[in-house]
């Protein structure tokens, strides 16, 4: 019978042949001063912060990827359908290690509006950039992912990045150190490897096996919605530079700018619903996404009555803070074999931290998509972990003390608590046309609307 990794993993360490010297062997395993483990968006924008930092240059650092590295030699024809909405905080990360350069090498498309509407009624929120500048980019995961692996190529020599490799044990150090103990986090990898750091950051997903080998609670909950994705072509070219949502009542539909040509879906409804859009021939699938947008039937003759009035009396007391309605574009046909579906689901680490273990992106926190913050939030994660990082490097400090850990972690979760609140409260508030419901949105959307300084703050707090 095999030996499990943990107990696989002593075995190795403690060998005939291995000789101590103090608390270290004459074979001890080699010392990483930070391993993450998971190389996606997040991973990897977190190991190019780290390997630019000049706080961080005589520090060894190894990424663990369990996938292939992802190359794009050229830009393909078709786009992918998976995109990500990037805020101009996180386009300022990337910028500050060279990243955003590629991407804006490659594909990207600037948005400057968007336009929030409820399926049940005629109110809706506007959100306009200021002058010039851009709300946010609708960019390709993959040509994220390409960016971060080129700029990871650049650091080769101080940054050690195994593909098709991930961690298969770990044995963790104790709260309080002995001679015969390890001071740090020891990892079997699966190509047979052993290796320790000072901290280890967990980068793996949803799913993480690093939150779940260090014993850190999740509290999660299913929506029991997908989201549908596909890459859609507009009847006739636009400007395009507007990301449309409406709410339906069986959940939020958006269309976001690829091009002045093509826009990207994420529809997010009934599981029951996902799986018949995903199996529709493309000529039902095409009117079913128009009537998504176009269609007025969940309106009732009340709410309109009652939106109209109180618009007109918004309108005017406050004249200057009503925005016009767009029409949003119609869709011809959608790109073949560009449908795909996805689980929904929130969830969110009880602790960010643990001693010589910290976590990142969707490790520590998963959204629903409708705000498009996931992966925003997960390079927040990155920025200020790098930062305090970073200092503490600078001091000369144990990067893998809890006494600056704790300092992200209660940074961060001061910001992704009241954002996934917000989130979570949406989507429970517009899944509903129970009539009281939709004349409280209705209201509340119409008023949020006419009021500028609240539309600040909050574009201001999504951008970060």
């Amino acid at each position: 019978m095999p030996l499990p990794p943990g107990i696989r993993l002593l075995s190795r360490l403690l060998a005939p042949g291995a000789s101590r010297r103090g608390n270290c062997t004459a074979t001890s395993p080699p010392l990483y001063d930070v391993v993450i483990s998971g190389g996606g968006m997040v991973g990897g924008a977190l190991g190019c912060a780290l390997g630019f930092d000049p706080h961080f240059q005589n520090k060894k650092i190894l990424l663990l990827e369990a996938g292939h590295r992802k190359v794009l030699d050229r830009v393909p024809e078709t786009y992918s359908n998976r995109v990500s909405s990037i805020s101009p905080g996180s386009a300022t990360l990337l910028s500050s290690f060279g990243a955003w350069d590629h991407i804006c090498n490659m594909r990207f498309k600037p948005f400057r509006r968007m336009q929030v509407w409820d399926a049940c009624s005629d109110a809706l929120i506007t959100f306009d950039a200021d002058g010039l500048e851009d709300m946010g980019y609708i960019v390709e995961n993959d040509v994220i992912v390409a960016a971060l692996n080129r700029q990871l190529d650049s650091l080769a020599g101080h940054i050690e990045v195994s593909y098709r490799c991930r961690a298969v044990g770990y044995t963790w150090p104790l709260p309080y150190h002995t001679s015969e103990s390890s001071p740090w986090v020891q990892i079997e990898l699966s190509d047979g490897r052993i290796i320790q750091t000072k901290l280890l950051i967990g980068a793996d997903g949803q799913k993480s096996l690093v939150r779940a080998a260090a014993g850190i609670q999740n509290v999660q909950w299913r929506y029991d919605q997908a989201a549908v994705v596909a890459t859609l072509h507009l009847s006739e070219a636009t400007e395009n530079n507007v990301a449309w949502q409406r709410f339906l009542p069986s959940g939020p539909v958006a269309l976001l700018p690829l091009s002045d040509t093509c826009s990207s879906l994420v529809w997010s409804t009934s599981l029951e619903q996902a799986s018949q859009l995903l199996n529709m021939d493309e000529e039902s699938f095409v009117d079913a996404i128009n009537s998504a947008f176009w269609s007025n039937d969940s309106h009732s003759d009340f709410i309109d009555s009652a939106g109209s009035i109180f618009r007109s009396a918004l309108s005017f007391l406050m004249p200057s803070g009503t925005s016009a309605r767009q029409l949003p574009p119609s869709i011809a046909r959608v790109d073949p074999k560009s449908r795909a579906m996805y689980p929904l689901g929130l969830g969110h680490a009880t602790e960010y931290i643990r001693h010589r273990v910290a976590l990142v992106g969707d490790a520590a926190h998963r959204v629903h998509p409708l705000a498009g913050q996931g992966v925003n939030m997960g390079f927040g994660d990155v920025s200020s972990l790098a930062e305090h990082l970073s200092r503490a490097a600078f001091a000369g400090k144990d990067i893998g003390s809890t006494r600056h850990l704790l300092e992200y972690e209660t940074e961060r979760q001061r910001h992704n608590l009241p954002m996934m609140a917000a989130i979570d409260l949406l989507k429970r508030l517009y899944s509903s046309k129970n009539a009281p419901f939709v004349l409280l949105r209705t209201l509340g959307l119409q008023a949020t609307n006419s009021v500028s300084p609240v539309k600040e703050q909050i574009m201001a707090f999504a951008s970060k």
